[in-house]
């Protein structure tokens, strides 16, 4: 089995900051809220979006598919009792030429591969699809 382990430490009533590695985030802890740093909920999204993009990085080589980029756009619905994501939404936008059955295979892996995805599959309602990237 893996373990991770992140540290995050209190700086003050308005920030927190979290580490792990060489890698460091500042955290929006305060109760009136920031715009330049994450607050636990976006994080939480944040984490299903890296885990989607790593999902598709380990399975592009494995089933040989042509990926030029991709973007996950996410929608978290927060019900407030208790307090939990009582929904989360996405889209998968892949920029690629490989064919509709193939976008489904790079979903496929997605879901059935992805350590954050299944946990918050089985804590919440979580749906979206994969879509190809229109042209510009």
């Amino acid at each position: 089995m893996l373990e991770y382990h992140v540290t995050a430490s209190r700086i003050d009533a308005h920030a927190a900051l979290a580490q792990c590695k060489n890698a460091k985030i500042d955290l929006d802890t305060d109760v009136d809220g920031r715009t330049d740093a994450f607050n636990p909920a976006q994080l939480l999204l944040a984490a299903l979006a890296a885990c989607m993009i790593k999902g598709i990085e380990r399975a592009i080589p494995m089933i040989k598919f042509n990926l030029k980029g991709v973007e996950v756009r996410l929608h978290g619905v927060r019900q407030d009792n208790p307090p939990k994501m009582a929904a989360i939404e996405y889209e998968i936008v892949v920029d690629t030429d490989e064919d509709d059955r193939r976008l489904e295979l790079l979903h496929t892996n997605v879901r059935k591969y992805g350590t954050i995805y299944n946990t918050i599959a089985d804590a919440t309602s979580l749906t979206g699809r994969v879509i190809r990237k229109p042209p510009e």
